[in-house]
């Protein structure tokens, strides 16, 4: 197997992600100012065909909108996926910048914007250096990672993963909170599954001067979230991380008009599946009996979300080796787990996979706002590291 770990292909991959980096700019901006909501994103793929195209590249469609397209080394070998997904987020844009959405109501708040122009800047690199390689390296623009049931599941039934299936899958992610040129990595269990819940109580409506003959599902709704709060998070296995969290309860009563019933949405988020089913069924419980109890029912609908994100030792170990050596082991961190949740988690079930960090911040600069807000952006210096760092991690893997 050829050893990649040469000075002079890591300095290459620098040199070309410089000499992109303005395009990518470019690029990652003409898709932040177009954004397109979950499974919409037509304009988008094709906006990244025609991209792809120039450099020699033919993207496949699937799932709708979604793409994939291979890259050829010099010689056969391993393969390799990265991936980058391309939705936006119903959410109203708030900066004053150039390649502000024009599209009202629709924005890259979580960076898919950054993450596809940067695959792409790597898709750049890749083709110009496929003399100094072998295998093959399968890019993955991917559709709704923001919405049920997600676009990564999607394209798996649609076979992204087979002729040919990667050994590995890696993808980055924007990171606020850590500064442009920085990246992080945390190995084995680091993202939370996540599941939506829909409860709807019902009691029995009245005029609130007549308290006899109405039974008032608010007050069935609150001492259904209080037992929940009460009796769930004192839970045996609560030592395993777990979120239940209800943030829409919706009555739509008056000030003397008792409601038929009240809706209430929520969201549960674990890192192990055995416990997440074994919830769902004490979640279920608690809630049909403290209705019963109190005279009503409750409707109860849990949607199963994506699954806990599982990073590969050995992989993720290797990615951050690989990072190390290309932007020097003070610009690599550790990371936490996260309750957060990423469809990504699907490739991780079936390939092993790396899904890390790439710092987007700069504090100097003022830009700090978090994901998912009306005014997140991007230090766009961030893009030069993460298509080179892309590159590199999918050529170091390569000849492992």
């Amino acid at each position: 197997m050829q050893n990649y770990k040469r000075v002079d292909i890591v300095e290459k991959i620098k040199a070309l992600s410089k000499q992109h980096l303005n395009l990518v700019i470019e690029m990652r901006r003409h898709i932040h100012a177009n954004p397109e909501l979950s499974f919409n994103e037509y304009n988008t793929a094709e906006y990244i065909t025609t991209a792809l195209s120039k450099i020699g590249l033919t993207p496949e469609r699937m799932a709708k909108t979604g793409l994939v397209v291979t890259i050829q080394g010099k010689k056969p070998g391993k393969t390799i996926a990265l991936r980058a997904d391309m939705d936006a987020l119903p959410i109203k844009e708030e900066n004053d910048v150039p390649y502000k959405s024009k599209n009202s109501g629709a924005m890259h708040a979580c960076g898919h914007d950054a993450h596809s122009a940067g695959l792409l800047g790597a898709a750049m690199i890749l083709t110009e250096l496929k003399q100094e390689w072998e295998g093959t390296i399968k890019l993955i623009f991917q559709p709704g990672e923001e919405r049920l049931p997600g676009g990564a599941s999607i394209m798996i039934k649609e076979g992204v993963l087979e002729n040919p299936s990667p050994e590995v899958i890696v993808a980055q992610h924007v990171f606020p909170t850590l500064e442009a040129g920085k990246v992080g990595f945390c190995g084995g269990t680091y993202m939370a599954s996540c599941d939506e819940i829909y409860l709807t109580v019902k009691g029995k409506g009245g005029h609130a001067a007549m308290p006899a003959s109405y039974v008032n599902p608010i007050l069935i709704a609150s001492a259904i979230l209080l037992e929940l709060n009460d009796k769930f998070m004192k839970h045996p296995k609560n030592e395993i991380p777990t979120v239940l969290a209800f943030g829409k309860v919706q009555a739509n009563g008056a000030t003397n008009v008792i409601p038929q019933e009240v809706v209430i949405d929520g969201t549960f988020r674990t890192m192990n599946e055995e416990w997440r089913n074994e919830a769902h069924e004490i979640i279920r419980n608690i809630i049909k009996t403290k209705a019963k109890e109190m005279g009503g029912d409750c409707e109860v609908r849990i949607d199963k979300g994506y699954p806990v994100l599982i990073n590969d030792t050995n992989v993720t170990g290797n990615a951050q080796k690989a990072a190390e050596q290309y932007l020097g082991k003070e610009n690599v961190v550790t990371l936490e787990k996260r309750m957060t949740s990423e469809d990504f988690a699907f490739y991780s079930l079936t390939t092993p996979a790396c899904f890390y960090r790439l710092g987007t911040g700069n504090i100097a600069k003022g830009i700090t706002s978090g994901v998912h807000t009306p005014t997140f952006d991007i230090d766009e210096k961030a893009l030069e590291t993460g298509m080179g760092l892309m590159a590199w991690i999918a050529i170091s893997e390569l000849s492992k």
